[in-house]
């Protein structure tokens, strides 16, 4: 039988502990990554976290192994990783992908908006007719 976004989106959520955003900013200030999985043009448009990283969720695979040649060196399997993106749910379905490759302490805040309203700092978009 085939599997459901829903399917995905129920299991992705009972794995990875959903978070509030004071409580991210407190594990980004003692080391934890702040993961940003949105795409590019999201960032544009919206701005980002004050100190995330960026991985787009197409890229996240490539970018999580070691072995890859394409590997991101701040991710590490011994660190924490809290990720975000528009609304929580690639955030959710990326956390979970990163606890299937071995990964273990990933925790999903949500969205921007979510960092954001809980006094996380937001690097306003460039405006593009600057």
């Amino acid at each position: 039988m085939p599997i459901t976004v829903k399917d995905m989106m129920e299991a992705a959520n009972a794995a990875v502990e959903r978070i509030d955003g004071a409580r991210a900013q407190g594990m980004v200030a003692e080391g934890a990554l702040l993961l940003d999985v949105r795409d590019a043009p999201e960032l544009e448009r919206a701005g980002r976290a004050a100190g995330s990283h960026h991985i787009p969720r197409g890229m996240l695979e490539f970018r999580a192994d070691p072995a890859s040649q394409f590997h991101d060196p701040q991710l590490r399997f011994d660190r924490e990783i809290v990720l975000h993106c528009a609304s929580g749910g690639r955030a959710a379905l990326a956390g979970k992908l990163l606890k299937d490759m071995g990964y273990q302490k990933v925790f999903n805040v949500g969205g921007l908006q979510d960092w954001q309203a809980s006094g996380g700092a937001v690097i306003e978009p460039v405006d593009p007719g600057m």
